[in-house]
């Protein structure tokens, strides 16, 4: 288990190195970045943020989407891939929350895992970025860095929430999460990371581990 300290260190200089940690996928509404962080899935947030402005145009409220001709959806969202499965779940989501929400997207983890296409790390993104709530979103930058900085040993998205739930104050929770995306594709890339300029180069087991030249 790390240190309070050095957690402590770690997310002073994430807050120093990106003091907006700002959500990469762009919207108005709270339903906006539900169904963004749908179309996400296997896709990057750069072509999710050219397809939602069209989808959204034509489909302007939860009614408009939850009445959607499924074909159409089909076609505006085609460009994220699994496009008949992500139709799917935006067009029976809608009518879940026109229908028993009162058009409103829900406030607790509990609900919002009962719509179609959402799952934890959705919910928390939801929970953080719309109701302001600690929230901890397990996406593959938070995977591939807090393992990379030796915060867990595990790639499995259920078990780092849980551990980073242990180690993360509940105000600053949420916030980490963007600011590892941020850091992830700046500087801690998947394919060759720039280590020698890496803020969180003292803490981080990789470079530690990392064989000398």
């Amino acid at each position: 288990m790390p240190k309070k300290a050095d957690i402590n260190r770690i997310i002073r200089l994430l807050e120093e190195c990106y003091p907006e940690p700002i959500c990469a996928l762009e919207f108005k509404k709270d339903y906006e970045l539900l169904y963004a962080a749908r179309l996400a899935a296997q896709c990057t947030d750069v072509r999710v943020n050219t397809v939602t402005p069209v989808l959204f145009k034509r489909y302007p409220t939860l009614e408009a989407l939850a009445a959607a001709d499924i074909n159409e959806l089909e076609k505006i969202v085609h460009p994220c891939g699994f496009y008949k499965v992500k139709a799917r779940d935006i067009a029976a989501a809608s009518a879940m929350l026109v229908g028993e929400f009162n058009s409103k997207v829900p406030d607790t983890m509990e609900e919002l895992l009962r719509l179609p296409g959402v799952g934890r790390k959705t919910a928390n993104l939801i929970l953080g970025d719309v109701f302001k709530k600690p929230a901890v979103v397990v996406d593959t930058h938070c995977i591939r860095l807090t393992n990379r900085i030796g915060l867990v040993n595990t790639k499995d998205p259920a078990k780092i929430e849980t551990e980073l739930w242990k180690i993360l104050p509940p105000d600053k929770s949420s916030d980490f999460c963007h600011r590892l995306v941020l850091h992830g594709r700046a500087v801690c890339t998947a394919r060759s990371p720039k280590c020698s300029v890496c803020i969180l180069a003292g803490f981080c087991s990789y470079i530690k581990n990392k064989p000398s030249k």
